[in-house]
């Protein structure tokens, strides 16, 4: 870490007082938590900001399409064994929600910083990380985002050299090419359920041979490399074979993969597997994601799936038939406005479970739903569709500002 104790000019203090104050004014009006407008004054007043704030710290990037807000919260709360930590918690993820979260943290040591995937050869080149986690790459906001390949081209030159110790998953083939232009990767067996975007090699564009778990491309030689760190089973293999426990209060073999990473990132700042792992199981939720609350007389449990990869990783965790399912879809800016995604989720895994269409696109879902042969009813609101499920526990999936609806609805 730089032994500077203050490395904040007068224009910086600057920024940082009056982005807060945009923000305090923000959260006062009602308009959010103010994280990123405050971000965006303070960049504006000192371009250099972000960089001068992590100056100080030693910092962690968590980039991926899926399981980045979660897992950043598992590898902050695995640092803290190690020293204070500031993180961009809530998931405000591009340079000004990044900034923000980094001003208020003067006195820590360790950032923990979810990057969306376009910014973090950027941000990336600003913060100096010591540490870059890559989880997986996936299709997702359609209209904005390019094809995976062309991300995961970006993420290969933007950090290649980079100085950072790169722990990604090798699982995932996009992950591994990006990857591979760094000179001190740690390699993570966190698996790979969604596999329909790496059918093809990205080194050179023949096709992918996938036998069980292992994958190469038989026209180049690119192949899975030897992990270190593996997940297997309830358990986090290390470097050395040994086996450690993983206790989450989160569902899901996701998030074991998660916690699989984030012991591996912890342990490059020295934490201990057993201290690592047993520390996360103080997360209970993220952003409102798993959390069940009581509305109508039901249990609902909130679920987050914003693209086919986590759609799938969502339906392995339900409970079984016959547990309602509501779901929820918008096509608003953050989501992404084109829908055509939804005919890659295999929605006949809902076979059995009465289902409840909401949210702005009910209508593009519901003739999906009806090509996969199911059963659901389309309603107004969360209010009408929780009042045609029984009593008990209700399952409700949605992407994210349709997420963001349900629970402002709930009061979550």
């Amino acid at each position: 870490m730089a032994g500077n104790s203050d490395p904040l000019t007068p224009r910086a203090k600057l920024a940082v007082t009056a982005g807060k104050a945009v923000a305090a004014a923000s959260r006062a009006a009602g308009r959010g938590s103010g994280s990123v407008i405050g971000g965006r004054v303070a960049l504006k007043l000192d371009p250099d900001l972000l960089a001068r704030l992590a100056q100080n710290l030693d910092v962690v990037l968590v980039s991926a399409t899926n399981g980045k807000t979660t897992t950043t919260r598992l590898i902050a709360e695995a640092l803290r064994a190690a020293g204070p930590v500031v993180s961009n918690a809530l998931g405000a993820n591009m340079p000004a929600g990044i900034t923000s979260a980094l001003a208020g943290g003067s006195d820590a040591q360790y950032g923990v910083i979810e990057v969306d995937e376009k910014y973090l050869a950027g941000v990336a080149r600003d913060t100096d990380p010591k540490c870059i986690a890559l989880l997986n790459l996936s299709r997702d906001q359609l209209d904005r985002a390019a094809e995976t390949r062309m991300l995961a081209e970006n993420w290969r030159e933007g950090l290649a050299g980079s100085k950072a110790v790169i722990v990604a998953n090798c699982d995932d083939p996009l992950v591994v090419w990006a990857a591979s232009s760094s000179p001190n990767v740690v390699w993570v067996a966190a698996g790979q359920m969604w596999k329909d975007d790496a059918w093809s090699c990205p080194a050179c564009g023949g096709v992918m041979q996938r036998p069980g778990d292992d994958w190469f491309c038989g026209e180049c030689g690119f192949r899975r490399p030897t992990p270190s760190w593996a997940l297997s089973g309830d358990h986090v293999l290390d470097p050395h074979g040994s086996a450690w426990p993983i206790h989450l209060q989160l569902p899901g073999r996701a998030n074991k993969a998660n916690a699989a990473s984030s012991a591996a990132v912890a342990a490059v700042f020295g934490v201990p597997p057993q201290v690592a792992l047993e520390r996360m199981y103080q997360v209970q939720a993220v952003a409102g994601r798993y959390d069940v609350v009581q509305f109508q007389g039901r249990d609902l449990r909130l679920l987050l799936a914003k693209n086919p990869a986590g759609w799938l990783e969502t339906f392995s965790l339900i409970d079984p038939p016959p547990t309602p399912v509501i779901l929820s879809v918008n096509a608003r800016s953050a989501d992404g406005t084109d829908t055509s995604w939804l005919w890659d989720v295999d929605y006949t895994r809902l076979t059995g479970h009465p289902i409840c269409v909401i949210g702005d696109r009910k209508l593009d879902l519901a003739v999906r739903l009806e090509v996969a042969n199911q059963q659901f009813q389309v309603c107004d609101n969360l209010d009408q569709a929780v009042q045609l499920c029984p009593p008990g526990r209700i399952e409700v999936i949605a992407n994210y500002t349709a997420f963001q609806d349900l629970r402002r609805r709930v009061g979550n």
